[in-house]
């Protein structure tokens, strides 16, 4: 590679260049610098039709034209002069310079990615030369199985990144069908995991799960390359092969010496809380749960409560009958029998007086929430993020931000270890006035709080949750919203009916700049305080009619509520 100064006349833009044929770049932000110190970086660039085609530095160039188209003249710009004839090489420094600056689209680096592999690059080499991993170069070679007018709405941001993930499984047929519904724009497109149902006709069965061996499947499998996983694209066959797989692996424990193999319908959980631990010499039996997604568990060794009572009572009777032949220093203080008999008629006892004490029964309530013990089972949500941005933004939130601080006052106020189980959170809490325990028994609450269940809407609405008092429009929020109908609904709101109705055949990305501006009170446009998207409010507001799983859950609370 040679370096050498170039006049701006002898250059142009390669059509090797990743961004060749677009229009010109924005340059704001590196115009005014080049002005005042001139190009830093090299070009690089390579012999073609006579000159040097560009092959990245592409707004360097554009910024270096504009300087001379102003004034005149402009000093040569340095540029890295490549080989000739080696496209393979010019194509990997576009696009690595590229994705340096971060801003490279998947469908970008998908057609750069298929044209080193045309100029006889291999799929690891173009891993080794870009630092990502193999799976990520054929996730992106995965996308040449897209329709073009779909390519094109998720250049257009119309589509969300994991829908078009997993389009990537669809056959051409599927995908025309699905373009169908969602050029009808009438709600019933599937979108996101949603889709994924919606191909695989309401089951998407990994193979991880078979029990059987995948070469006795004779039909077609599906590689979704983004969550690398494979799946059944027959679900009848693979039905037919699990059960029969299931029946076999039932009949071996049978034989084994277990005295009986259950197995439950699909779907059907196991009650572990209506049975009980049972070894295989004592009776016990085997329950076999399969889910809708065709994963089998084997529960070895229970039996329902009533059996294990009956057995129970068999062993104290055999106990009994043997009672003077065992020496005294091995007699147990009581029969099994006995021992349940006291256990019931104490916890009667016990739950009676607990009725006559609302304040005691709130706080022992509040300690078995925070620390789970017996029929009590509760865990804090997880607040499960779809990606890494959304994760980031609710952990920069105000709301977070407050409960956080919260939960570090009530350890304060509670000052017990991590482990401590729930008599020791109740022994403190019979030492705390009522407004104490309220204020814990609200953070427990909230803590556990499922997020996407309907006591989340249920709540809001009776409570008139106000999120505009810690929530603002960040970019996590921008960067989701991809539906054109709805951004320009938005706009309205923000910039006014008419702002709304001139920019309503412009790109999503400008009318959400337009957004962003009014906002923020740039570009000469008056700032907008106070905004809230329907989608925050209480009640939910939907923009448009497609399907929603909030919209549902409201529903569901304003009926509950009467509101």
């Amino acid at each position: 590679m040679e370096l050498r100064h170039i006049e701006i006349d002898h250059l142009h833009i390669s059509k090797l260049n990743m961004r060749y044929g677009k229009t010109a770049p924005d340059l704001s932000d590196i115009l005014p610098s080049i002005r005042a110190r001139g190009v830093l970086q090299p070009l690089i660039v390579r012999p073609e039709d006579g000159g040097f085609g560009v092959v990245a530095g592409r707004r360097r160039y554009f910024s270096v034209k504009t300087i001379k188209d102003e004034s005149g003249a402009v000093a040569p710009p340095p540029c890295a002069v490549l080989e000739s004839g080696d496209d393979a090489d010019a194509i990997e420094a576009s696009l690595i310079e590229n994705v340096a600056r971060r801003d490279a689209d998947p469908l970008t680096e998908y057609e750069t990615f298929s044209r080193l592999i045309k100029e006889g690059r291999t799929i690891d080499g173009i891993a080794a030369t870009f630092g990502i991993t193999p799976l990520i170069v054929k996730q992106r070679l995965a996308l040449a199985n897209l329709l073009p007018k779909i390519k094109d709405a998720y250049r257009a941001e119309e589509i969300d990144a994991e829908t078009i993930q997993h389009l990537t499984l669809a056959t051409k047929a599927q995908q025309k069908e699905w373009l169908k519904l969602f050029e009808a724009d009438n709600g019933n497109v599937p979108w996101g995991h949603r889709l994924k149902q919606w191909l695989f006709g309401g089951q998407s069965i990994a193979t991880k799960v078979a029990l059987f061996d995948l070469a006795d499947y004779k039909g077609h499998t599906v590689t979704d390359l983004f969550d690398e996983q494979t799946y059944f694209a027959d679900a009848d066959l693979f039905w037919q092969l699990q059960n029969a797989a299931i029946e076999t692996k039932a009949e071996a424990l049978r034989e084994a010496g277990w005295s009986d193999v259950t197995i439950l319908e699909i779907g059907t959980q196991f009650a572990a809380w209506d049975h009980e631990k049972v070894p295989k010499k004592k009776g016990g039996k085997v329950f076999v749960t399969v889910s809708h997604a065709g994963e089998v568990t084997f529960h070895e060794g229970w039996l329902s409560r009533k059996d294990a009572r009956k057995a129970a009572r068999a062993d104290n009777k055999d106990a009994d009958e043997g009672w003077a032949e065992k020496p005294a220093t091995g007699k147990p203080q009581m029969t099994q029998a006995m021992e349940n008999y006291l256990e019931l008629h104490r916890h009667a006892v016990v739950r009676l007086a607990l009725m006559r004490d609302p304040a005691c029964a709130f706080r022992l309530m509040v300690a078995h929430a925070f620390a789970p013990c017996g029929n009590w089972n509760v865990a804090a949500d997880a607040q499960r993020a779809r990606s890494p941005e959304i994760a980031s933004s609710i952990a920069a939130s105000a709301a977070q931000a407050k409960f956080e601080e919260e939960r570090k006052a009530i350890d304060a106020l509670l000052d017990v270890k991590d482990n401590a189980d729930a008599v020791t959170i109740f022994a403190k809490l019979l030492t705390f006035t009522d407004p104490e325990v309220l204020r814990i028994a609200a953070f427990v609450m909230a803590n556990t709080l499922a997020v996407g269940d309907v006591p989340v809407e249920a709540l809001g609405l009776y409570l008139k949750a106000n999120a505009g008092e810690v929530w603002q429009p960040d970019e996590a929020f921008f960067d989701l919203l991809r539906e054109r109908g709805t951004v320009n609904a938005m706009l309205a709101e923000v910039a006014g009916k008419s702002v709304a109705k001139g920019n309503a055949d412009e790109k999503v990305k400008s009318q959400k700049k337009i957004m962003r501006d009014c906002l923020a009170g740039e570009n000469w446009r008056s700032k907008v305080e106070g905004w809230l998207p329907g989608w925050l409010q209480f009640p939910f507001k939907p923009y448009g009619k497609g399907v929603c799983h909030i919209a549902q859950v409201t529903k569901q609370a304003q009926k509950a509520l009467a509101f």
